[in-house]
């Protein structure tokens, strides 16, 4: 049926129609008082978001540019930094960070495990000289479906003394990021993910360390640049030309999610994805991650039946019931597939796909008990949400 694509991939998400709505009008200027005003707005819900006292700025860019913009305000040539990598975008600190100049060493753990902490404790202990002026991790490794345990990993870095920069892309407005409280130096994050956007705007927060390091950063670039992106904020506006819709669109969506409420996004979250997972095992399928307290509320990695290519059963459901889920990246393609459960999803989205992919199992030739995985996700939904 035309137009009725649905979206259950890590991103882009879902997007609200009061949104979609407010992206069709007609756009402001961006240098009056009206947008000045939404800027404010959007800004002091942002700090929401991120769960700090500390200005968060925003440029118009996917989540990547407000990577870039964490490593060439505060890395200089020949700085050394150590890069967390899980995944495929644990890798993309160390590639930015190499292009800027940077030294980079990793500690790099199996796709679909957790960073281990102590792993950390023990290189950062061994750096007796303090070479390393950051550490870089991504909070939820949407490769792989794993969330690290970033508040034990904060409290290890802070101990070396080192910047931690965080990639906060798929975790920022679904899973739980107190930005002041774990004392994190920086954290990017993306609109079209947990925020309920398009793909679109980039935002990123900076502790007063965090501050120190641009200060002293001697080519920190010239769009993607936090100095003269602070000054601007001071007038409620930003360097270069905004995508102006875009942030009308985001105070729409950051007053929907106020009114939520930040324990009840994340509640929402953690509820889908455990009515996913435990659907996946009656439908003879397996979850990639292990360690169940390593498991993402934002997005679920899961292998395929022995015989079946991952990439072969996204087609099925995308060609009998338009439902988009995506594959697996690099040595993991067509060996997962990855559902995402995060910004505006709800519960009717996730039985729905459960249910289509036990059709689609059976129409691959696959013996499938029908509502089994469907009736798991059902008393898991009834467990958490009971009154």
């Amino acid at each position: 049926m035309k137009d009725k694509e649905f979206l259950m991939i890590p991103g882009p998400t879902p997007t609200p129609e009061s949104v979609l709505l407010a992206l069709a009008k007609h756009p402001i200027g961006h240098r009056t008082p009206e947008f000045s005003k939404i800027f404010e707005e959007v800004t002091e819900g942002l700090k929401w978001i991120f769960q700090t006292k500390q200005d968060v700025y925003t440029f118009a860019s996917s989540g990547t540019g407000a990577m870039e913009a964490a490593i060439y305000n505060t890395i200089n040539s020949g700085d050394k930094i150590l890069c967390l990598v899980g995944g495929k975008f644990g890798q993309r600190w160390g590639e930015i960070a190499r292009m800027k100049g940077a030294i980079v060493d990793t500690l790099d753990v199996e796709w679909g495990k957790p960073l281990n902490v102590n792993s950390l404790k023990d290189i950062l202990d061994a750096d007796k000289n303090k070479e390393y002026k950051a550490v870089c991790i991504t909070h939820n490794e949407t490769s792989t479906g794993v969330t690290n345990d970033l508040e034990s990993i904060a409290k290890v870095v802070k101990e070396h003394g080192a910047l931690i920069i965080v990639d906060a892309i798929t975790s920022l407005g679904a899973i739980d990021l107190p930005f002041d409280k774990w004392g994190i130096d920086i954290a990017a994050s993306g609109s079209q993910k947990g925020f309920m956007l398009p793909p679109g705007l980039a935002f990123i927060a900076l502790s007063d360390k965090a501050w120190k390091a641009v200060e002293q950063c001697n080519s920190p670039g010239y769009y993607f640049n936090l100095v003269a992106a602070k000054k601007n904020l001071l007038k409620n506006t930003t360097p270069y030309t905004p995508a102006v819709n875009m942030f009308v669109a985001l105070k729409i969506a950051l007053n929907m999610m106020q009114d939520e409420g930040l324990e009840n996004i994340f509640k929402r979250h953690a509820t889908l994805a455990a009515c996913v997972r435990a659907a996946v095992p009656p439908m003879g399928l397996k979850l990639f991650v292990d360690d169940v307290n390593a498991r993402s509320n934002s997005i679920t990695a899961i292998c395929p039946p022995e015989g079946l290519n991952a990439d072969d059963f996204r087609k099925s459901v995308k060609k009998h019931f338009d439902i988009s889920m995506a594959g697996g990246q690099d040595h993991l393609k067509g060996k997962i597939f990855r559902i995402g459960h995060l910004g505006f999803c709800a519960p009717r989205d996730i039985l729905a796909t459960i249910s289509c992919m036990e059709i689609s199992l059976a129409t691959l030739g696959f013996d499938i008990e029908f509502g089994k995985g469907c009736a798991a996700a059902n008393k898991t939904l009834f467990d958490l949400t009971k009154e």
